[in-house]
């Protein structure tokens, strides 16, 4: 990764720190769950990239501003305090017990309110995928610091999203809401999103790894059951997708899983294989590229920044599979799917000079979704901290 990149890469963090109250600390602060766990993974990767602890503690600081704004109820709601009910010390110390606001600027909508899809994109409660995404943060954050406290958080917010958002459908069967209340006591959402329990499947056994090296964990801090509820739920569900985000994410997984399997942590490459095959037929389709002649008032740049991470996650699959070649020299379909999936490398190339150009980043769309989207390119110019576990 050149250097270019990675200094650009920081003058966007620095920016959306300032914007968003992070840096100077104290002014406000404006949260939002996704963004916030993408600058985390940001923050940790510049850290190890410049060995400058100002980025160590932007991260640290980041996580305690979170817990402390969404994991608290909103100003504009009858309830108080922390989402968990704890207080105190407790709540200090065991803060994701009670899940994570989204933080989005309507209040949630009420059980027994009419249910209007179009206003309930602007409405508050948990999404299961942004949980995820902050206990990829707290595992990162783990990982590059060495304080485990902040996976076992990680932990007790799987567990705590997991019984809010699993639910029994039948004889042997469950499925997941898409998005549960702030209190995480009915759904907002009923229906299951597309790649969630492939998302929470691969991200618990991501914590659980982590949680097999920590010495001072309590017992109860285990996810084995969690896991056989997602693999219960993910057996025989086809992932494809023509989504740009959504072909990313896949991507990332694809690459988390590679690295959990070299590291021992994942038994056998099936999963590698079945993500890869399923992120073909969305690059493929006839079309495909016509978004990138586009003008950029009509173009979502964070959407297609999630397909440009994720081509990052296949560059870097592809390397760390040539890098342990004993482990994967008999799998001839997983070459023969990273050379066909090689062929839509330049969309990343595409994606990124396109947004790097000022003139584009001048648009009502592009300052509609500053901070999202800010985070997400510097994601896409400096992928280690987001992609590497």
């Amino acid at each position: 990764m050149s250097q270019e990149r990675i200094l650009a890469a920081a003058e966007f963090m620095d920016d959306f720190a300032e914007r968003t109250g992070l840096s100077p600390a104290g002014q406000f602060s404006k949260r939002y769950l996704w963004t916030d766990a993408y600058a985390v993974c940001n923050f940790l990767g510049l850290y190890q990239y410049f060995d400058d602890v100002k980025w160590r503690d932007l991260a640290l600081l980041l996580v305690d501003e979170v817990h402390h704004v969404l994991g608290w109820h909103r100003s504009d709601s009858q309830c108080r305090g922390w989402l968990s009910g704890l207080s105190g010390k407790e709540a200090e110390d065991h803060p994701t017990i009670g899940g994570l606001r989204i933080g989005k600027s309507l209040n949630e909508c009420g059980p027994d309110d009419p249910y209007d899809e179009y206003r309930e994109w602007d409405r508050d409660g948990q999404y299961y995928h942004y949980l995820t995404k902050w206990m990829h943060a707290l595992n990162r954050v783990s990982t590059v610091t060495g304080d485990l406290k902040y996976n076992r958080w990680a932990v007790e917010l799987a567990k705590a999203a997991h019984r809010a958002f699993v639910y029994n459908a039948g004889s042997r069967s469950k499925r997941m809401y898409w998005k549960m209340s702030i209190n995480l006591s009915y759904p907002l959402v009923r229906s299951m999103g597309h790649h969630d329990p492939l998302d929470g499947l691969i991200t618990y056994i991501q914590l659980q790894g982590t949680l097999a090296r920590d010495k001072g964990r309590s017992l109860s801090l285990d996810l084995q059951s969690e896991i056989d509820d997602l693999v219960n739920i993910c057996e025989s569900r086809d992932w494809q997708t023509d989504d740009l985000l959504g072909l990313g994410s896949l991507l990332c997984d694809g690459f988390r899983v590679t690295q959990l399997f070299v590291q021992g942590i994942l038994e056998g490459s099936d999963m590698l294989r079945i993500i890869l095959d399923a992120s073909i037929p969305g690059l493929k389709y006839p079309g495909r590229e016509n978004f990138l002649y586009t003008p950029s008032r009509f173009r979502l740049a964070f959407r297609e920044l999630g397909l440009s991470i994720g081509l990052h996650a296949l560059e870097g699959l592809d390397a760390f599979i040539h890098e342990n070649l004993a482990i994967f020299e008999d799998d001839r379909d997983i070459q023969i799917l990273l050379k066909t999936l090689w062929k839509f490398m330049s969309i990343r190339d595409r994606i990124e000079a396109f947004w790097l150009d000022p003139s584009n980043r001048k648009t009502d769309t592009w300052k509609e979704h500053l901070d999202i989207n800010t985070v997400m390119l510097a994601t896409s110019l400096a992928p280690e901290g987001f992609l590497t576990i």
